[in-house]
Parts: structure tokens; C-alpha cells; sequence
């Protein structure tokens, strides 16, 4: 195993055992780069140190912290902004809060759109169950935060959304905090939970619903909904997020770019 020299104060540079000697030394400036943001050291929104003052804690080229943080900037883990730095990305920033939303209007653009009302039906502490523990990375029956809600575009129940989350990260969270943050849920978590979930993973079906589910979203239990499940992951793909959606497509629809 290799490990990048000590930082210019004498310690281990964060602390971190890095990959095997072949990985390539951008690589590893990478990953000592993440442990930081992992851990806290420079919070979503805040700038991170010059390419210049983490070459010289790292004992590397300022070309080689170049390359690492292009390739953090490629993964909307953090965004340059010229003349000004590079900043830890959040889902605050307009262009970033859009990234998981893939529900949009037919008509108009989803920036154009006016927020979602949001219905939290209900918010509470609870034991996982075998599925949602797999998923989330914990123990059957260890707590997990379990949140229902009913997002409404222009006075239409659209979304039905049930949400697990570990609850030990996001101990006390409340259904009058869910409802009551203006802006993007993950940039509450963000806030107030220093989570900040960086890629997910879906999986799309077409279902109908039940009889509850078809009362919630205001349709029949023959309309064909769109199914999306989520899991989101925060630094180090650590799972901190299970989302079941139920959608309804009769305003909007699911678009995704590929590239």
C-alpha cells in the first residue's frame, strides 16, 4: 500500500491510507480530497483551498490537484467559478437542485414551474424492516426515519413519495421540517443534517395503484402510474437515502439526458 507524504505541518495528510502504488497520484489527491468533504472540512456551498495551497499540503504538483478536482467537478461534487474558486457544490445552487429532478411539465420548463406543495402525510421513527435495512446498508430492526408525503403541481396531487432514511444521521427530523423548508429537501439535509447525497441509482416501473395510493394522488386504481424507486448515496457511496415514488404522467413526464 502507498500513502501520500505528510502535509506541510508534520501530520499524515487526512489521515488516510490510499490504493494500491499503481493507482495514479491524481487519483489519490482524489480521494484525500473526499475523505475531507466526507468528513466535514469544508461544507456545502463553502470554497475549498487553491489548487496552489493543496498542492503544497498534499507535496504534489499543482497540475496533478488540477486533475483531481476536474474530475470532482465532472461528478457535481464541486463547482469552479471563475475568478472566485472552486466551491464544495450544493443543492442549493439552482443549477445543481434540478440534477435529481426528472419529473418536468409537458408544457414549459420544470425551472419555470412554480415549487411543489407539500403534503407530509406523515414523519416518524421507526424499525427497519429486512428490505429497506438491506438497502440502506443497516440491520434488520435498527431505526430508520420513515416519511410519507404528496407533492401538488398548480393544485394536482402528482407525487406520492415514501422516504426511509438512517436514523441515526437524521435523528429528529419532523414532518413540520419537512414541510416547511422552502427549497430542494436534499439541500435541508444539507443544512441540517450535514448529508449531502451525491448520485443515486432508480429503477422505473409502470404499476397500479392500491386503493390508499389512488385516494392520495386523486385517480382511479386502473390509471397507470410510473413507479420510481431511488437510493441515494452520499460520499464513499454510503447509502443514506430509500425513496419509493409513485408518479402521475397525465401533466408531466420522466426525462432524463443521456451523454
Amino acid at each position: 500500500m502507498s500513502s501520500i507524504p505528510p502535509s506541510a505541518d508534520g501530520t499524515p495528510a487526512a489521515g488516510v491510507t490510499l490504493t494500491p502504488a499503481f493507482s495514479p497520484l491524481y487519483q489519490q489527491i482524489k480521494g484525500l480530497i473526499l475523505h475531507s468533504l466526507q468528513h466535514g472540512e469544508w461544507k456545502p456551498g463553502e470554497a475549498i483551498p487553491s489548487e496552489t495551497e493543496l498542492a503544497a499540503r498534499f507535496r504534489v504538483s499543482q497540475g496533478t490537484v488540477r486533475k483531481a478536482i476536474d474530475e470532482l467537478a465532472a461528478e457535481n461534487l464541486v463547482m469552479r467559478r471563475q475568478g472566485k474558486g472552486t466551491f464544495v457544490a450544493t443543492h442549493a445552487e439552482r443549477q445543481v437542485q434540478y440534477r435529481f429532478l426528472k419529473l418536468q411539465p409537458d408544457n414549459g420548463d420544470v425551472r419555470e414551474e412554480a415549487p411543489a406543495e407539500r403534503t407530509v402525510v406523515e414523519c416518524r421513527r421507526v424499525r427497519a424492516s429486512a428490505e429497506v435495512a438491506r438497502a440502506l446498508a443497516l440491520r434488520t430492526g435498527d431505526a430508520v426515519m420513515q416519511a410519507r408525503r404528496v407533492l401538488s403541481f398548480s393544485g394536482v396531487p402528482t407525487i406520492l413519495e415514501d422516504i426511509w432514511l438512517p436514523g441515526q444521521a437524521f435523528k429528529g427530523l419532523t414532518a413540520e421540517q419537512m414541510a416547511g423548508y422552502q427549497g430542494p429537501t436534499y439541500a435541508m439535509f444539507e443544512l441540517d443534517f450535514g448529508v449531502r447525497m451525491v448520485r443515486a441509482e432508480e429503477k422505473l416501473r409502470a404499476v397500479l395503484p392500491d386503493p390508499a395510493q389512488a385516494q392520495w394522488l386523486a385517480v382511479d386504481t386502473s390509471t397507470p402510474l410510473l413507479s420510481v424507486e431511488r437510493l441515494a448515496y452520499t460520499y464513499n457511496d454510503i447509502p443514506m437515502e430509500l425513496r419509493r415514488g409513485l408518479y402521475r404522467t397525465d401533466t408531466h413526464h420522466y426525462h432524463n439526458e443521456l451523454s
